[in-house]
């Protein structure tokens, strides 16, 4: 009961301050600035043990290894406050760019100087007289040797741990990046999946009008299919993929839609489908469908086709459709908003995908092939 009470006044001690988090990513890095200091404590502790060996043969093994512990013990405190001096103060100056360069070259010059004073003065007066006893041979405070062994000590630890930290934030600003891409890249398929909507609604409203003027009786039954289409489009649409066979659904019915407005026209629709539950992006091959009767149906004064095949097999995914269209040049293809929005969206979730259209004189053809297991989650 006890322990369930704890737990309890534990999480809503959580809930009440909502800075705590702040003090668990504290403590994680306590843990991890705790393991670099003990690995290299013991590290040092090795390096201390095999120099003074030597000069302690007649001392036991195990004896000697615990002096050499102390010796490091001891040594680590200067490096230790040189160290998070470094990190705190001149490399978070220069990381944030508020930096001096002559102020800040001047600052750490003298916490070496005054580092190498305390580690010599702990060496001189406490390590060789205290824990070795007189043992070793008693050097000056400021001997060149001792001054050298001094610099290339606190120089391995601090560069070590220094360079760890600028990796640290590397690597973190490197994921806020990658994040802010991924951010901008949704963004971006949203909008262009949102400006499908009023594309595919501006064209199917364009056939209702025609509808009513000329008083059609279909025109009841295509606001009715354009409801459902619409629902699909407002609902099921949102998702990041549905099924081929989903997708399959939305053109017959807008193919039905547009075939109460025209008399002369001839619609293939061929299909090849191996496994309709494979997944793809929504409304993916509608702006196509919707450009054929566009530009094809609707500005031809003749008898007219559209012919349409689709065939998956193994997760690969060809699309191909071809209209009639008036006039008979082959001029250069420039995409409208329909095209430029299904190549923007190819690009930004399929690795492996072509397209190709062709500008005939008297057809325009699309081929398209995706391999749906290359989807890139964005």
């Amino acid at each position: 009961m006890l322990f369930v009470l704890r737990k309890v006044l534990f999480i809503r001690f959580f809930l009440k301050y909502p800075g705590f988090p702040d003090f668990y990513g504290t403590m994680k890095r306590v843990l991890w600035h705790s393991a670099f200091w003990l690995v290299y404590l013991l590290q040092d502790t090795v390096l201390e043990f095999v120099w003074v060996a030597p000069a302690l043969k007649n001392i036991p093994d195990n004896v000697q290894f615990w002096l050499a512990f102390k010796a490091a013990l001891a040594a680590v405190i200067p490096k230790l406050l040189f160290t998070y001096y470094a990190l705190y103060v001149p490399v978070r100056q220069i990381v944030k760019g508020h930096v001096k360069l002559f102020w800040t070259i001047a600052q750490v010059v003298a916490a070496i100087i005054i580092t190498i004073i305390i580690y010599r003065a702990i060496f001189v007066y406490y390590i060789t007289p205290v824990i070795y006893q007189g043992l070793l041979t008693k050097r000056p405070l400021f001997n060149l040797l001792g001054v050298l062994l001094a610099v290339m000590d606190i120089g391995f630890v601090s560069g070590v741990a220094i360079a760890l930290k600028l990796l640290r934030i590397q690597l973190t600003v490197r994921e806020r990046e990658k994040n802010l891409i991924k951010e901008k890249l949704e963004a971006e398929l949203k909008f262009l999946r949102h400006q499908t909507n009023p594309h595919f609604l501006f064209n199917t409203l364009n056939n209702i009008y025609a509808l009513a003027r000329k008083r059609s009786e279909h025109t009841a039954e295509v606001v009715m299919r354009l409801s459902k289409l619409l629902r699909f489009i407002l609902y099921e649409s949102k998702s990041d993929l549905i099924t081929v066979a989903d997708e399959l659904k939305i053109l017959d019915d807008y193919i039905a839609l547009e075939k109460m407005r025209y008399e002369r026209l001839t619609i293939h629709f061929q299909r090849d489908i191996d496994e309709s539950t494979q997944q793809i992006a929504p409304l993916l091959l509608l702006p196509f469908v919707e450009n054929a009767f566009k530009h094809g149906a609707s500005e031809s004064r003749f008898d007219s086709f559209i012919r349409i095949s689709v065939q998956l097999q193994k997760g690969r995914l060809t699309f191909n459709i071809e209209n009639t269209k008036e006039g008979q040049t082959s001029q250069e293809i420039r995409d409208n908003i329909g095209l430029c929005n299904v190549r923007r969206q190819l690009e930004l979730m399929y690795r492996e995908y072509d397209l190709q259209l062709q500008n005939e004189p008297h057809i325009f053809s699309v081929r398209l092939y995706i391999n749906l297991t290359s989807y890139a989650q964005v």
